[in-house]
């Protein structure tokens, strides 16, 4: 990834980089809800770091409301097509292993605290 702003996630929060989509199944399917970064591109995607400053600020917001993990990009593509969540950067929210949501690219803080609680709230669906 190497730019500072995503690697001070892991560097100096502690957030696990998710490596593998069994790393993934594991954090997400802990209690709770967690909150996986798809950063993508950043140097492509000047939003990455904007929402690698977002995210931390939103955990606080929330009261730490959910966890987070940074997603490496060696799987990011299988992650994003599994979720449904395509655009990158984004904020994908999970519970129970289910994907709740997601949030891609920027927006403003205002639709971040709105659209952050109604899917933490959502009830996902049931498996067929």
């Amino acid at each position: 990834m190497a730019h500072p702003l995503i690697d001070r996630l892991v560097t100096d929060f502690g957030w696990p980089r998710l490596a593998t989509m069994a790393d993934v199944a594991a954090f997400t399917e802990a209690p709770g809800a967690h909150c996986l970064f798809v950063p993508g591109d950043p140097k492509r995607n000047l939003e990455s770091a904007d929402v690698a400053v977002i995210l931390p600020e939103l955990h606080m917001a929330f009261q730490r409301a959910f966890d987070c993990a940074l997603v490496d990009d060696a799987i990011e593509a299988a992650l994003r097509e599994r979720t449904g969540v395509l655009k990158t950067p984004s904020l994908i929210f999970f519970r129970d292993g289910v994907c709740l949501g997601g949030i891609p690219k920027v927006r403003d803080w205002d639709d971040y605290m709105a659209r952050v609680p109604q899917i933490l709230n959502a009830i996902p669906a049931p498996a067929a």
